[in-house]
C-alpha cells in the first residue's frame, strides 16, 4: 500500500461498489449472497483467479490481476487473436470442472425476463417496436434445453484479463452458477463479432454460431433497463443497444 495516492472507483451503484486501492480492490455487495457465491466459486474453479486478502461481511479485498482487461464493451479490442483464443480455452476448463451445487436460471426464468423488459423497451421508446420484435424473436431461440455446465454468469469482456497471449485472470464470479454454455461464450463476445472465430477455436469444439447470436440479443435486451437505472446514462449510449440495432 506504500505509495498510495488515490482511491479509484470502479463501480458504485445502490446494489454494489468496487474500488481500487494501490494493488488491492475492495468490492461491497448489498447482498451477502452474491458475496458467498463468488467465493466458493473462485475456489471451486478450475482456472486463475484473484487472491481473496481479507473478507468481512458484506466486503471482499481481493489482489490486482497482472496483465490487463481483453477488451471493453463498446471499444475496439488491442488484444491478440492468440490472446482472445486463450480466453475461449480458459472458458473450455470451465464449462468441464464439476458442476457447482447450486442451480443457475431456468428457460422459463430468462422467458419472463425477457417478457418484461421488451414491453418496458417499447413503452418508454427506447427501441422501435420493429428493433425489439426482431431482436426478441431471435433471442427466443435461445431458450431452449440445455446441458448446464459451470458458468461464470457474467464472462464480460473486462472481466477477463490477459498478459501478452495468456490469461492472467477471470474476476466477477457473483452470478457464477448452472447453466448453457453458450451463454458465457455470447457474453465474452458480445460486441466483438469479430473476435468470435478466435474464441470458438480456442474453445475447441463447435458451437452454434446462431445461438450466440440468440444470447447477443437476449442479454441487451435484458440489460438495458438495468443500466438506465442504475446511473449508467442514456441508452442511447450504451453500447447494448448498438448491438441490437446492429442484429439482423
Amino acid at each position: 500500500m506504500a505509495g498510495v495516492h488515490e482511491v479509484e472507483v470502479v463501480v458504485a451503484h445502490s446494489e454494489r461498489a468496487t474500488v481500487r486501492v494501490g494493488d488491492m480492490f475492495v468490492k461491497i455487495d448489498a447482498d451477502q449472497g452474491r458475496t458467498d457465491v463468488e467465493v466458493e466459486a473462485m475456489a471451486m474453479a478450475p482456472v486463475p483467479t484473484p487472491e481473496i486478502l481479507w473478507r468481512k461481511p458484506h466486503v471482499l479485498a481481493l489482489a490486482a490481476l497482472p496483465g490487463r482487461a481483453l477488451g471493453r464493451l463498446g471499444e475496439p479490442s488491442t488484444a491478440t487473436p492468440a490472446a482472445w483464443a486463450a480466453a475461449g480455452s480458459a472458458v473450455r476448463m470451465l464449462h468441464h470442472a464439476p458442476l457447482p451445487p447450486w442451480p443457475g436460471r431456468s428457460v422459463d426464468w430468462f422467458a419472463s425476463r425477457l417478457d418484461e423488459e421488451c414491453a418496458w423497451l417499447i413503452a418508454n421508446d427506447v427501441l422501435p417496436a420493429e428493433v425489439v420484435t426482431r431482436n426478441r424473436r431471435l433471442a427466443e431461440t435461445a431458450l431452449r434445453p440445455w446441458t448446464p455446465v459451470f458458468i461464470h454468469g457474467d464472462l464480460q469482456v473486462d472481466h477477463v484479463f490477459v498478459a501478452g497471449d495468456e490469461v492472467t485472470g477471470i474476476v466477477d464470479w457473483s452470478e457464477a452458477s448452472q447453466g448453457d454454455a453458450l451463454f458465457d461464450l455470447a457474453i465474452l463476445t458480445l460486441g466483438h463479432p469479430e473476435h468470435l472465430g478466435d474464441v470458438v477455436a480456442g474453445y475447441g469444439t463447435d458451437v452454434d454460431h446462431d445461438l450466440i447470436r440468440a444470447w447477443w440479443s437476449l442479454r441487451c435486451l435484458t440489460n438495458v433497463r438495468w443500466l438506465a437505472e442504475h446511473g449508467y446514462g442514456s441508452p442511447d449510449t450504451f453500447p447494448e443497444v448498438a448491438v441490437l440495432r446492429s442484429q439482423p
